[in-house]
């Protein structure tokens, strides 16, 4: 017999970090959910990326239990990570802080193309691009 399932949530969290802190605990202490026993799975799971910010999506059953999925990291992050940045623009159209090139915008929409709502890497590659202009990096071709 299937489980019934009762919701979802969704987290963002460190790979290979997550502790038991907010806002994991909270997320599941209020669901009566196995809190550690996601931390260790979550940890295992996610240690081939160190420092890289997860979403997490995971669904809980009426029986307690739950799964979890691991989406690829935010647009944003990638994009910092690849023009060496530490933060975007405060005013975007106004001061640019960064530089990506088209290949590196083409990588980044490989690895999002998961997650992403299109189905050609053109538009995939158009979206980030989107995404880093409003975070203040110049896209170059």
């Amino acid at each position: 017999m299937a489980k019934k399932v009762m919701g979802t949530f969704k987290l963002q969290l460190k790979a290979g970090e997550a502790t038991m802190a907010p806002p994991v605990g909270p997320a599941f202490g209020q669901r009566g959910l196995a809190g550690m026993e996601f931390v260790k799975q979550f940890n295992a799971k996610s240690a081939k990326q160190p420092g890289m910010i997860l979403p997490v999506l995971v669904t809980f059953f009426s029986d307690k239990s739950f799964t979890f999925e691991i989406k690829s990291p935010p647009a944003a992050i990638l994009l910092m990570k690849a023009a060496g940045l530490d933060k975007g623009s405060a005013a975007p159209h106004r001061d640019k802080v960064g530089k990506v090139n088209r290949a590196q915008l083409a990588e980044i929409a490989k690895i999002k193309m998961q997650d992403l709502n299109c189905h050609t890497e053109e538009s995939a590659i158009s979206m980030i691009a989107g995404t880093a202009r409003s975070m203040g990096i110049t896209v170059q071709d």
